[in-house]
C-alpha cells in the first residue's frame, strides 16, 4: 500500500468526448485540456458502437495526440461489447482504459488480466458511479497496481440512490470523500465528476473549487468551454507556486539541516510540508513544459 501520490501527469481537465462525434474528435487536437476521454460508453448508442470503433482506429492513426493523455472508457464486462473493446485497446494501445460502473474489486481484476499479456503500457482507471462501487472503493483501490485513477461518476450515483441534483452536491459529498480517501489511501488519482450544464460558467466555478477543496486532482468535462475553468481551479496558483518556492528554499537553508519542523514567518512548516511543496513545483514545471511545447 502507497500512501502518497503516485507520479504522475496534471490531470486537471479531462475532456470526453463520445467516439461517435468525428466532429469533436477533430477539435480535440487544438484544445487545452490535459487528457482526452473517448468514449465508447453511455454516449454511444448500441447500433452505432462498431462505427464509434472505427472512428477511434481512424483517429488514433490520423490525428495522435501529443503531450496529452489518451483515455478510452470501453463498456462494462459482460455486455456485448466487452470484448471487441478490449480488442479495440489492445490495437490502439491509449495511455488508459476507462472502466465504467465499477462495483468491486473482481471487476478490475478482469480487465486487467485482460490486458497484462498484450499491453503491459496500459493503465487502468476505474469509473465510481455505482452505489456498490463507493461502498466498495478500498477494496478497489487496492485491487491491481496497474489502477491509476478513480473516476467519480455523479449521474449515474445519482439515478441509482434517488439523490437530486442540487447546488454544492450536500448529500452526496460523504459518498464523494469516500472516494477520494480510497485513492489517497493506495496512492491514487482522483477526478471529479462531469458539471453537466456547460452554459453555466458561474455554478461551475463554484464547484471546481469545491472538487480542488475535496482533494480531486482534476475534474471530468463533458465540453471545451469547460477547459479553462478547471485548468485553474485544479492548477497551481501564483501563490501556492511562491509559498511552495519559500518552504524550499526554507529547507535548502544549511541552518535547517536535520531539522524535521522550522519556522517560516511565523508559521509552523514541517518537512511533509517540504513534500508537498515539491510535488506542487514539479506539477507547475509540467504544465509550464507542455504550454511551451504547444
Amino acid at each position: 500500500m502507497s500512501t502518497s501520490p503516485k507520479h504522475s501527469p496534471p490531470r486537471r481537465s479531462l475532456l470526453s468526448v463520445p467516439a461517435i462525434n468525428q466532429r469533436a474528435l477533430d477539435k480535440v487536437q487544438d484544445l487545452n485540456c490535459d487528457g482526452v476521454i473517448f468514449d465508447l460508453e453511455d454516449s454511444v448508442f448500441p447500433e452505432k458502437k462498431a462505427e464509434a470503433r472505427e472512428n477511434l482506429r481512424r483517429h488514433f492513426r490520423e490525428a495522435p495526440l501529443e503531450g496529452r493523455e489518451t483515455i478510452i472508457r470501453i463498456n462494462a464486462p459482460g455486455s456485448d461489447f466487452w470484448i471487441v473493446d478490449l480488442d479495440l485497446i489492445l490495437e490502439l494501445k491509449p495511455d488508459a482504459l476507462l472502466l465504467p460502473k465499477v462495483e468491486g474489486p473482481q471487476d478490475i481484476h478482469e480487465a486487467a488480466g485482460a490486458l497484462a499479456a498484450t499491453s503491459p503500457g496500459v493503465r487502468l482507471w476505474a469509473m465510481m458511479e455505482t452505489a456498490g462501487g463507493v461502498l466498495n472503493a478500498a477494496a478497489i483501490a487496492a485491487a491491481d497496481a496497474r489502477l491509476d485513477c478513480l473516476v467519480l461518476g455523479l449521474n449515474d450515483l445519482r439515478k441509482e440512490t434517488a439523490v437530486l441534483p442540487q447546488s454544492g452536491r450536500a448529500y452526496l459529498v460523504p459518498w464523494m470523500m469516500q472516494v477520494v480517501l480510497a485513492a489517497r489511501a493506495h496512492g491514487l488519482d482522483v477526478i471529479d465528476s462531469v458539471f453537466n450544464d456547460f452554459r453555466d460558467t458561474e455554478e461551475f466555478t463554484v464547484e471546481c473549487a469545491q472538487g480542488r477543496a475535496m482533494g480531486f486532482d482534476g475534474k471530468m468535462l463533458i465540453h471545451p468551454a469547460q477547459i479553462e475553468a478547471a485548468n485553474r481551479a485544479f492548477g497551481p496558483s501564483d501563490e501556492e507556486v511562491t509559498e511552495a518556492e519559500a518552504i524550499i528554499n526554507a529547507f535548502a537553508d544549511p541552518a535547517a539541516e536535520g531539522l524535521n519542523v522550522i519556522n517560516m514567518d511565523g508559521k509552523m512548516v514541517e518537512r511533509l510540508h517540504l513534500e508537498q511543496a515539491e510535488r506542487l513545483m514539479a506539477k507547475a514545471r509540467q504544465i509550464s513544459e507542455r504550454k511551451m511545447k504547444a
